[in-house]
């Protein structure tokens, strides 16, 4: 008999069609003939629409944002009847960014004690959250470059004061980042005051908490994990973009970033790294998959920059191609990971107070 699979997908961030894309992708690798496959689809308003059971894979992103008459006022308690009626084994979230991998949805299919794809609530609000992650870094003395954070209130009461403290901890260049966000949406780099500034009053636009971080001269490497308790890590891959920094247009649209995989390090870089980003995993209490992200000096130095507890997931993406060069398709590295994910929901119902 089948497993009754929802995909969830969309969702309110700035990252709604990063998610659209991950979820047509997701369909065309999804095996129909072991799988019933229902699409749930969160509006930009936050909407949620429940379609019908898809019976082929995805030809268009458009056919996946699907529109209906929905009674906004009930359109959550439909969701929660269709879950009871339809007895879902197993959801998929898909969802990037803000309401999506920042623990939110993860709690909301907790409380309703459904198995799901991925991180838990710890993992996913503490990988979101760059400050609570680095934090738990420190805590496991993983090496990262320096850096501080403020809130929006603290900048407009006292932007000089904050001004002076960066530029006597930090050293330009410098990046500016929305504490909770992804796939680099409000990230600047800055070479100066005035370019500061302006980095913060955009990463503003974005999140009230703010991170601050001194600029490396490094190269960029991920590592792909995948697992419950026992994870293993991908083939180390190496990024080169052609632009100022790995932005979200050279993740996304303009092709202007080169890949190399596996990335030219030595073999105690790559053991370096595996072990690092398995740390990383574990301080998070990570579950199904996290792609860790690492700066390596000209000296092989390293220091991790961040961890993503949902990443990009089409076929081009950086984590689906890590372990594809490692030896695990697209359409297995799904099946994997819907796998772990009831793993994880099976030992939970053994405690006691299930």
């Amino acid at each position: 008999m089948n497993k009754k699979l929802g995909l969830l997908y969309g969702g309110k961030s700035a990252e709604h069609d990063v998610s659209l894309s991950t979820a047509k992708a997701a369909t065309q690798a999804l095996n129909f003939d072991k799988y019933d496959i229902f699409p749930v689809f969160i509006t930009r308003g936050g909407e949620w629409r429940v379609g019908e059971q898809l019976t082929a894979p995805a030809e268009s992103i458009e056919q996946l944002a699907f529109t209906r008459d929905v009674d906004s006022e009930n359109d959550v308690t439909e969701f929660l009847t269709s879950l009871k009626e339809r007895k879902f084994d197993v959801i998929f979230p898909l969802l990037h960014g803000t309401n999506g991998e920042d623990g939110t949805v993860q709690g909301f299919l907790e409380v309703l004690n459904l198995p799901y794809v991925g991180n838990g609530v710890l993992a996913s609000s503490a990988g979101m959250d760059k400050v609570s992650m680095k934090q738990l870094f420190e805590i496991a003395g993983l090496p990262q470059v320096p850096y501080t954070y403020f809130i929006r209130n603290d900048w407009y009461k006292q932007q000089d004061a904050l001004i002076a403290e960066m530029e006597g901890k930090l050293t330009y260049p410098m990046f500016v980042k929305p504490a909770n966000l992804g796939s680099s949406v409000g990230v600047s780099k800055a070479d100066d005051r005035e370019k500061l500034i302006e980095a913060v009053e955009l990463a503003l636009k974005y999140d009230r908490k703010i991170v601050v971080e001194t600029g490396v001269v490094a190269r960029e490497v991920e590592m792909a994990v995948l697992g419950n308790d026992e994870p293993e890590t991908s083939v180390p891959g190496e990024i080169k973009p052609k632009t100022a920094f790995y932005d979200y247009d050279s993740k996304y649209n303009d092709n202007s970033t080169d890949l190399l995989i596996p990335a030219p390090v030595t073999a105690d870089v790559e053991a370096q790294l595996s072990d690092m980003a398995k740390r990383a995993f574990k301080i998070l209490d990570g579950s199904g998959l996290v792609r860790a992200d690492f700066f390596v000096t000209a000296e092989n130095e390293i220091f991790i920059n961040e961890v993503n507890t949902l990443p990009g997931f089409t076929p081009v993406s950086m984590y689906p191609i890590l372990w594809k060069n490692t030896g695990l398709p697209y359409n297995e590295l799904i099946e994997k990971l819907i796998n772990l994910g009831i793993e994880r929901h099976a030992e939970k119902q053994q405690l006691q107070y299930q």
